[in-house]
């Protein structure tokens, strides 16, 4: 088969033109084919030459007068080409064409030279195996050994060879098997999925870097839940993230019983995924209930409950983060903030909707208190519609006394009008727990609304408590 229109762009037609002056055979290969294929829009483009693909790419640079960056990786034989094109950075990685073989304790392959032939060999998929010829006296030729256009027709993921050496050699295909099928909607085929479930504990070799880095494409996915119940099913979820596991199951005693918190949470992490590409509110989404079986308790009156899974929950994050390698930053604060406050609305939403409480809401949650909102109510998950209709109401209510609130009392991020150092020059003080209890004081009385967000009558708060505490004013403002 010829695909030449689907590479007929000045890129490849320069790179053909380079290849054939050094008479040197050259492919383009893997996702890119794969994705032209599917019309999915890419900007990464991988080469392969039977030759040396440094020398390819230093050759094609020269040739390219909008180029970033190139970089060199002899150590690996490749080059990386990086340049600017339409409005878009395109990165074009070239490579020779290369045989691997592994040992059972590495997923790091012992390289060598090879044919194009032994380069399709190693793919991890079928759908990944295609190369299409750049050379002028073929230039557009598919290459596909291994059927994977049919496979792209029949959406289907499957290994090239054995699947059990395909994920025994390098675990990580494992991840990458079932985050494809998730990103492309395919299936994955049931020998191919068997061999996974046979392998999973293999996933042990492999950094966890690697692994957190295919977990957060999978949750940045359409469908997120899907990744994690083929997880499940895999076996490999349980040996990468045993929490989420623990949330499986429902209990039952008698006429009362709990509701499965794992398929909870995937619904959850599901319809957060419809409002929002967040990476980090989505784990906000994954984690928000990751508590519960530490805090499950059952009364014989009230049934199950789950009391301070919000407080546990928020100090299980920075642990989770922590070992899964994910950036202990701003990030990470900002998830242990949304699963903390993850009950607050709803809990506004089961009592009187009073001013202070939403002060107080938007006191804590700032700048990321419409995050929070997408959180509680992608958190309504309730079968009984007219419970959800309720919900979603008291909610509907909440958030627009929030937003009368913030219009009238600009309480989001606030600071106490008056700082601490302030209050110790008006009272000659130096840093003691009396001026944290008065600063306490005065941030109290705006979120309960009894006095306005206004410098002036904070002044006057302050000076009326410290009275009561026999203080006198040395530098009064």
């Amino acid at each position: 088969m010829n695909l030449k229109e689907k590479v007929d762009s000045d890129i490849f037609h320069l790179i053909g033109n380079v290849a054939d002056s050094m008479n040197v055979e050259t492919y383009v290969v893997g996702g890119y084919v794969r994705d032209i294929i599917l019309k999915r829009a890419k900007t990464d483009i991988d080469i392969v030459c039977i030759g040396s693909g440094i020398e390819l790419a230093q050759k094609v640079a020269e040739h390219i007068p909008y180029v970033k960056k190139v970089s060199f990786f002899k150590s690996f034989g490749t080059a990386m080409i990086h340049y600017c094109f339409d409005n878009k950075d395109w990165q074009v990685e070239f490579v020779g064409a290369r045989k691997e073989s592994y040992r059972a304790n590495s997923r790091k392959p012992i390289v060598e030279d090879g044919t194009l032939e032994d380069d399709q060999n190693r793919r991890d998929f079928t759908i990944n195996a295609m190369a299409i010829s750049l050379n002028e006296k073929n230039y557009g030729e598919l290459l596909d050994p291994f059927d994977g256009l049919f496979d792209l027709r029949r959406q289907i993921i499957r290994t090239p060879l054995n699947p059990d050496i395909t994920f025994s050699d390098d675990p990580l295909r494992m991840l990458r098997c079932i985050r494809f099928a998730v990103q492309l909607d395919f299936s994955i085929l049931p020998e191919t999925f068997e061999a996974i479930q046979r392998n999973a504990e293999r996933i042990k070799i492999i950094s966890q870097e690697r692994i957190t880095e295919e977990l957060n494409k999978m949750i940045l996915s359409k469908f997120p839940s899907t990744a994690f119940k083929l997880l499940d099913r895999s076996g490999l979820l349980k040996i990468i993230f045993p929490e989420l596991v623990a949330l499986k199951g429902v209990e039952s005693v008698g006429e009362k019983s709990h509701k499965d918190n794992f398929r909870h949470t995937l619904e959850v992490l599901d319809n957060v995924a419809k409002q929002s590409d967040k990476l980090f509110l989505r784990w906000a989404a994954l984690l928000h209930d990751i508590a519960k079986p530490l805090c499950k308790r059952y009364d014989e009156k009230t049934g199950f409950s789950f009391h301070g899974h919000e407080v546990k929950g928020s100090y299980m994050v920075e642990k989770i983060f922590r070992r899964m390698k994910l950036p202990l930053n701003e990030n990470m604060k900002y998830v242990k903030k949304l699963v903390f406050l993850h009950l607050r609305p709803i809990a506004l939403v089961e009592s009187e909707v009073t001013d202070s409480a939403v002060r107080r809401c938007l006191f804590e949650a700032g700048n990321d208190i419409d995050d929070l909102m997408i959180l509680c109510y992608s958190d309504i998950t309730s079968k009984n519609l007219a419970k959800k209709s309720k919900y979603i109401a008291n909610l509907n209510l909440v958030k627009q006394k929030m937003q009368e609130i913030e219009e009238k009392d600009r309480i989001r991020n606030f600071k106490v009008p008056v700082s601490g150092e302030e209050i110790m020059k008006i009272y000659n003080l130096q840093p003691c727990k009396i001026v944290g209890e008065l600063k306490d004081k005065i941030k109290d009385a705006i979120l309960e609304g009894n006095i306005g967000n206004d410098r002036q009558e904070a002044l006057n708060l302050l000076y009326t408590e410290a009275e009561k505490l026999n203080l006198k004013p040395q530098n009064k403002l």
